[in-house]
């Protein structure tokens, strides 16, 4: 791989590296010419993957290796360090950035009176000069937590994954914090079949009091509240609408609060009817008003959980995607004249703390163009969470003149949007909070069944504050204006029948909130394990809310009955405070680990000895086999849970079955087998519908069909190319088709899954005529095909590759 580097001047003596080239370019402009800036692109050496490589009965001694796919950037990286005059390791701040550091300093070799270890929160002319102004070592605390934690990670992930393959199926993944992750979307799951719904009663009731217009208002009012769809099938007026319409028939709306001297609670339709009967020819005045004055504080600026959190509730943003713009604003934008700027300080940080400087630009800019009356008095603080790093900031612009919507034609939509909703929040923190006047009225009404009271409340915004630019979404219904012994007419008062909701699912911004509240993972962590529970087919995303599967519920269950340690969330918030403790009080790292090994080594070994094969296990069901009338039990399969006869193997009729455990009957189609001519039936796979013949197995005929029930025809076989293989040297390049268009495979798919884009066919076929194609190494081919590798791919081994991440 080339080099990335960024010099001033050819005599550059100062060898500066960083992780990204896009930083390494922001950076360089702020830097003299005797500065030469380089690229590590993450990582230069690590633990290789397939295998554990940590010695555990020696220290956990790790091996450590240059990664393939750096080599040749690690001798660039050498040559120009050998003759540096110093060395600046100026990666990110964390412990990642920390570790990344730390190896380049040992592959290098450069003296450690040469090294200098430089950090900084924004990529800004000012934050780069000082950095480099008052350079520091390499914080071993912080490398050694980072290595304590990898480890920890591998001994997890090596060591139980591969039991999960041998006991439920290949591809499977355990981990310190993923598995807890998908323990607690399980743990709602079941919740959620388990809630039994309570029914219960409301009496709420439309007042005015404008009461000579009541029959027109109810007619009104009706009307209004009638779906607008031809087909019925609106949802009515929104909250909002209804408070639009309220305010311009001076009516509100109350709910009944107490009936006779106590409060209101009905639990069937006739309790309900019976208090509705006394109300809807009852009269009703106002009695008791009471106006109270209240304030709002702005939230305070966004750490990176709350980032998370914010962009999926107001963007839709997937964690994954909050992270990877962040990290493009962080590391620098090109704006045009104004150059390459990084635009918000560094993403990844749990304190909430800001700089003076910035908390002064700040309550400038507010006063210089939003106004005097929107500056508080005293600059606003927030508390960070007790285990939050107070040295790093919160997460804000670099510089808070740089307005959004003045460089939004500089910045791609969702650049823009995450800018936006990071630039208001950090502006909004420094506002003045916002007020409102609270009016609480009581209704009364002397019935049959004794005296009835409603309530109302409205709020009034009597000064927008912060709001005035971090829209909070509140709809407050607005009061007329009344005194007490008004009389009031009621447009709609009814008798409403509702049930108790189970506890809602988690969305990506919820179970980042919970793995934040129970201390589960670190900011960093968060949307990795969102991506990788998803990746593994533990959970699935529908209605963007993450439902289990089968296979995310029998692995938790597993974990559960052998490695309780482990799935239980207090020890896990435990072992996250235990890394932390390696870094800011100097804990012994393999303290840590031999204070986990010792109990998981036992562990391991009884459930490498106990753990039933999730396939030999059974659960009864409802149903009878059709076939021979013994009962059908549920069994675990390649692609879930499954129906099979409980006579097994004598009786061999299986049926799938859905979510909630109900029997899939097949429905019979018009469409005949092509084979056998019998009837073709639908039939569902992991992949979705298609039909199969209903006289499987005997004939096994199978086709896809579309959304609407019709076959699929069939897709056209690959087109031969004469291009030979580079990577298993036996099959040929062939043309197929996917979704996106036709691509080039190898003929031994899925033995060898050669992927090269289509655009190269006709430079292929003239390197292979020149005897250029296929080249000796992959390394060959990828710089033939112009590509630009991350990392190089490992060559096939004879031992599964580890799925832990």
């Amino acid at each position: 791989m080339a080099k990335t580097t960024y010099s001033k001047s050819s005599a550059a003596k100062n060898l500066v590296i960083v992780e990204s080239p896009a930083k390494a370019k922001t950076i360089n402009k702020y830097l003299g010419s005797d500065f030469t800036v380089q690229a590590s692109m993450g990582h230069v050496r690590d633990l290789p993957r397939g295998e554990l490589n940590v010695d555990i009965e020696n220290d956990f001694k790790p091996t450590y290796e240059v990664l393939p796919g750096r080599k040749k950037l690690v001798s660039s990286l050498k040559a120009t360090a050998k003759n540096c005059k110093r060395l600046y390791l100026a990666t990110d701040l964390d412990r990642e950035g920390e570790a990344i550091a730390w190896h380049l300093s040992q592959v290098l070799g450069v003296p450690e009176e040469k090294t200098n270890r430089v950090i900084f929160n924004e990529i800004t002319k000012k934050a780069i000069e000082q950095a480099f102004a008052n350079p520091g070592k390499i914080d071993i605390d912080k490398v050694m937590a980072q290595r304590a934690r990898q480890i920890l990670d591998k001994i997890i992930g090596y060591q139980i994954s591969p039991l999960l393959w041998k006991k439920i199926a290949w591809g499977l993944s355990a981990g310190r914090v993923q598995s807890v992750a998908v323990k607690m979307i399980v743990q709602r799951e079941r919740e959620i079949r388990a809630f039994v719904p309570v029914e219960y009663w409301l009496i709420p009731a439309i007042f005015t009091n404008h009461i000579d217009k009541r029959k027109e208002y109810t007619d009104q009012w009706q009307k209004f509240q009638s779906p607008s769809d031809s087909d019925g099938s609106s949802k009515g007026p929104t909250i909002a609408k209804q408070n639009e319409w309220f305010a311009k028939h001076s009516a509100f709306l109350a709910e009944l609060s107490t009936v006779n001297g106590k409060t209101f609670s009905a639990d069937s339709a006739a309790d309900a009817q019976k208090i509705y009967n006394a109300l809807k020819d009852a009269d009703f005045v106002i009695g008791n008003i009471q106006v109270k004055s209240s304030t709002s504080r702005p939230a305070p600026p966004f750490i990176t959980s709350t980032l998370q959190q914010a962009a999926a509730n107001r963007l839709g943003f997937a964690a994954k995607r909050t992270m990877r713009i962040a990290q493009q604003l962080y590391e620098g934008i090109d704006l045009g004249s104004m150059g390459t700027l990084g635009l918000i300080t560094y993403m990844r940080t749990d304190s909430t703390h800001l700089s003076p400087e910035a908390i002064n630009d700040a309550r400038k800019y507010i006063g210089n163009n939003i106004g005097a009356q929107y500056v508080p008095e005293k600059p606003n603080f927030y508390a960070s969470g007790k285990n939050a790093q107070q040295a790093h900031e919160a997460i804000r612009p670099t510089d808070v003149d740089i307005v959004p919507d003045e460089i939004k034609s500089l910045l791609s939509d969702e650049q823009y949007k995450l800018y936006q909703l990071i630039w208001r929040r950090f502006v909004a923190s420094q506002m003045a909070a916002a007020k409102w006047d609270t009016t609480t009225l009581e209704i009364s009404a002397d019935t049959a069944v004794g005296k009835c009271i409603y309530k109302a409340q409205g709020r009034v915004l009597v000064f927008d504050g912060f709001t005035k630019i971090w829209h909070t979404g509140s709809a407050e219904q607005q009061l007329p204006s009344l005194k007490q012994g008004d009389k009031l007419a009621p447009i709609d008062i009814r008798a409403d029948q509702h049930f108790t909701k189970p506890p809602a699912r988690y969305n990506e911004a919820s179970l980042v909130k919970a793995l934040e509240k129970e201390g589960i993972g670190s900011p960093n962590t968060y949307a990795s394990i969102i991506s990788t529970i998803q990746d593994r087919r533990y959970v699935e995303q529908l209605d963007r809310q993450f439902h289990t599967t089968d296979i995310g519920e029998v692995v938790t269950d597993k974990l559960e009955e052998f490695f309780p340690k482990i799935m239980d969330m207090a020890f896990t918030r435990y072992m996250e405070s235990q890394l932390d403790k390696i870094e800011e009080q100097h804990l012994d790292w393999l303290a840590v680990l031999n204070e986990f090994y010792g109990p998981f080594k036992k562990d391991l070994k009884i459930a490498g000895e106990q753990m039933e094969h999730a396939k030999a296990e059974t659960t009864p069901s409802e149903y009878s086999c059709p076939k021979c009338g013994k009962p059908l039990v549920y069994r675990f399969g390649k692609n879930g849970k499954f129906l099979s006869c409980s006579a097994y193997p004598d009786c061999k009729f299986a049926s799938p079955c859905d979510k909630e455990g109900k029997m899939v009957v097949d429905e019979v189609t018009e469409h005949k087998c092509p084979n056998c001519g019998k009837p073709m039936v639908k039939k569902r796979s992991r992949f979705g519908v298609f039909l199969g013949c209903s006289d499987y197995p005997t004939c096994k005929t199978a086709q896809r069909i579309d959304k609407d029930g019709n076959i699929v025809p069939p897709k056209a076989p690959p087109e031969p190319t004469g291009l030979k293989c580079y990577k298993c040297k036996e099959g040929e390049l062939v043309i197929r088709q996917s979704k996106k268009g036709p691509f080039l495979g190898c003929n031994k798919f899925p033995r060898c899954r050669t992927i090269i884009s289509i655009k190269n066919l006709d430079k292929l076929k003239d390197l292979q005529s020149k005897g250029d194609w296929p080249p000796s190494s992959w390394e060959k081919a990828d710089e033939l095909l112009g590509r630009t590798k991350k990392g190089a791919p490992k060559k096939p081994s004879k031992k599964k590759p580890s799925k832990k991440v």
